[in-house]
């Protein structure tokens, strides 16, 4: 369904007049690991978490670390549907862990990865990562994004912690699952991995890191708010061209976001 739909949305591109070929359309996009809402002073506040959004300019959104009726430590929120109304913006959630309620009857407790766009979201699917014994399920949920009529396919990530044998694994499966798309691709996400590591460099050799080609400074986004690692990233492919990259100053996660303008040709 993900491949036949990206295929009709590129069908219906195509015919765009040479002019509209030709114009390129600015693109804002922003990826957050949000820490379940817990800032740096480890009070739960979606609120800062909206305005750290807002402030960017983002039309699209990843974050990680996201809440769904998860626990008391999100008060048991619905936070992907909280930030999608107060933002007014689409969404699609992705629950890499998924259990049983506390109590029959109750929603089940989810915790994983969103995806937010002033755009249409045409499609979208989660495909879960490789997994060590006592590790934490990660996955890579893709989005396909109808932008103003031209096709982008935006992925969101966040990989283990447990050690590098197992981000291999997980980076070699999102080369796998990404490597052909024929759309224009972003890749953001909380990679626990810095960029001289194999497993980033096995990703840039496919996707380009927006940071080095537009980023002043070292771009530290963790831990917040004096970070040491620059561990969250936007990689993009061929049809986007950067034009500014940013570690937005917040505090409303134990990570600081990595902001950045595309233009998508």
């Amino acid at each position: 369904m993900f491949a036949a739909l990206a295929s009709s949305l590129l069908l219906i591109v195509s015919p765009l007049t040479a002019q509209a070929e030709v114009e390129a359309i600015p693109l804002k996009t922003l990826t957050f690991n949000i820490h379940h809402g817990a800032g740096v002073d480890g009070k739960l506040d979606l609120e800062r978490v909206a305005k750290t959004v807002e402030a960017s300019g983002a039309s699209v959104v990843g974050l990680q670390e996201v809440d769904k009726y998860f626990d008391a430590r999100s008060n048991w929120v619905d936070q992907p549907a909280w930030l999608a109304a107060r933002l007014k913006m689409n969404y699609v959630f992705a629950a890499n862990l998924d259990w049983d309620p506390l109590e029959p009857g109750k929603p089940r407790r989810q915790y994983g990865t969103l995806v937010l766009s002033k755009y249409p979201i045409v499609d979208s699917r989660n495909s879960l990562l490789p997994l060590h014994p006592g590790s934490e399920q990660r996955g890579l949920l893709e989005t396909l994004i109808d932008v103003d009529g031209r096709p982008l396919r935006f992925a969101d990530t966040h990989l283990t912690t447990m050690g590098d044998g197992e981000r291999i694994e997980q980076v070699n499966a999102i080369v796998a699952l990404l490597k052909d798309a024929p759309e224009a691709t972003v890749l953001v996400g909380d990679f626990n991995a810095q960029p001289t590591s194999a497993e980033v460099k096995t990703l840039t050799t496919h996707w380009t890191d927006t940071w080095p080609e537009k980023g002043l400074g070292l771009g530290l986004t963790s831990p917040a708010p004096l970070p040491a690692k620059r561990i969250d990233y936007q990689l993009h492919s061929a049809q986007l061209v950067p034009t500014a990259v940013s570690v937005p100053v917040s505090f409303a996660s134990d990570h600081l976001p990595v902001a950045a303008t595309y233009s998508l040709s």
